[in-house]
C-alpha cells in the first residue's frame, strides 16, 4: 500500500506566498512523475505542475513564473512553492504520483490540502 500525505495549505492574501510538501511511503520501488492538481468549488480539476524523475516540469500557463515545482527522489516527496498568490489560485491541491511497486505500476492521490486566497 501507498499513501500520499499532503501539508502546507492555508490562508493568505493576494500576493503572499505558500509551500505545499506531499510525502509519499509505503511499499514503493521508484516513483515516476509527480503532480499537483487543483480543483476549486464547481470546476473540474485540473494540472497545475509535474516533474518527471530526471527533472523535467510543466506548468499551467495561468501559474507560470509563479510557482515552482520540485522533488526530493530520496525522501519521495514533491514540494509546490507559490509566490505572488491569487484569489483565484483558491482550491483544494491534491498530490498525484506514478508509482513503481514491486509488484505494480499505479497512480495514488493524496487526501487533498486547501489552499485559500482572499483578496
Amino acid at each position: 500500500q501507498v499513501q500520499l500525505v499532503e501539508s502546507g495549505g492555508g490562508l493568505v492574501q493576494a500576493g503572499e506566498s505558500l509551500r505545499l510538501s506531499c510525502a509519499a511511503s509505503g511499499r514503493i520501488f521508484s516513483i515516476n512523475r509527480m503532480d499537483w492538481h487543483r480543483q476549486a468549488p464547481g470546476k473540474q480539476r485540473e494540472l497545475v505542475a509535474l516533474i518527471t524523475r530526471s527533472g523535467s516540469t510543466t506548468y499551467a500557463d495561468s501559474v507560470k513564473g509563479r510557482f515552482t515545482i520540485s522533488r526530493d527522489t530520496v525522501k519521495n516527496t514533491v514540494y509546490l512553492q507559490m509566490n505572488s498568490l491569487k484569489p483565484e489560485d483558491t482550491a483544494v491541491y491534491y498530490c498525484y504520483a506514478d508509482v513503481f511497486t514491486h509488484v505494480a505500476q499505479r497512480g495514488y492521490w493524496g487526501q487533498g490540502t486547501q489552499v485559500t486566497v482572499s483578496s
